[in-house]
């Protein structure tokens, strides 16, 4: 399981269409080699067809396929939708990926199944295969029911308390740039991994 990134790096509105463009042609390209893709975190944007970022679990054989072939700079070329007469027409967002690489953390949590609660059909309120995981050290706690069985919900579980242990160390500590946050300032402009065009997001 992988978690993905995709931020508009403070950009303006048009990079934060890009990103909602990106999810959805992200989304595309993973049903296709039948990867599941989970929305977890969702910052919206001003306008209400854009997202600032978005961070979504990868699940599947060829997760880590997809995933190298979005992580990097991402460049859409296109007219501004929301300024019809600015020159501007690239528009860069980035993509990067957080994997959990502490063996140990699993020891470091405390685990406890819960009902699954919510929509989801027949599969819901039938078995305890939610999960509630915390961090003992830190109190962080996550609640994740998105998948069928309680093993894959205490992965993402894990995975998640990583990147929230992660996102604690680098306010700590300015200096310590790692991948995750740091990520929102230092998008590379001008060597795009993927070229998208115009406003149906076609890849070049």
């Amino acid at each position: 399981m992988i978690l993905l990134q995709i931020s508009s790096a403070q950009g303006p509105d048009e990079c934060c269409l890009a990103v909602g463009k990106a999810l959805k042609q992200l989304i595309k390209e993973a049903n296709a080699i039948s990867v599941q893709v989970e929305c977890l975190e969702i910052e919206p944007a001003r306008q209400p067809d854009g997202l600032r970022s978005v961070l979504v679990s990868l699940s599947g054989t060829a997760a880590t396929q997809l995933a190298d072939n979005w992580c990097g700079s991402v460049l859409w070329i296109c007219n501004s939708p929301y300024r019809p007469n600015h020159n501007r027409k690239n528009w860069f967002i980035g993509i990067a990926r957080f994997e959990q690489n502490n063996p140990e953390l699993e020891s470091e949590i405390q685990f406890e199944s819960l009902r699954s609660s919510g929509p989801g059909g027949q599969h819901v309120n039938k078995t305890d295969s939610a999960i509630r995981a915390t961090h003992i050290a830190t109190g962080i706690s996550v609640k994740v029911q998105s998948e069928r069985s309680q093993h894959a919900n205490k992965r993402l579980a894990i995975l998640l308390i990583a990147h929230r242990l992660e996102q604690l160390r680098q306010q700590a500590g300015a200096e310590l740039k790692a991948e995750r946050r740091m990520f929102h300032h230092q998008i590379e402009r001008g060597n795009p991994l993927r070229v998208f065009k115009g406003v149906n997001f076609k890849s070049v």
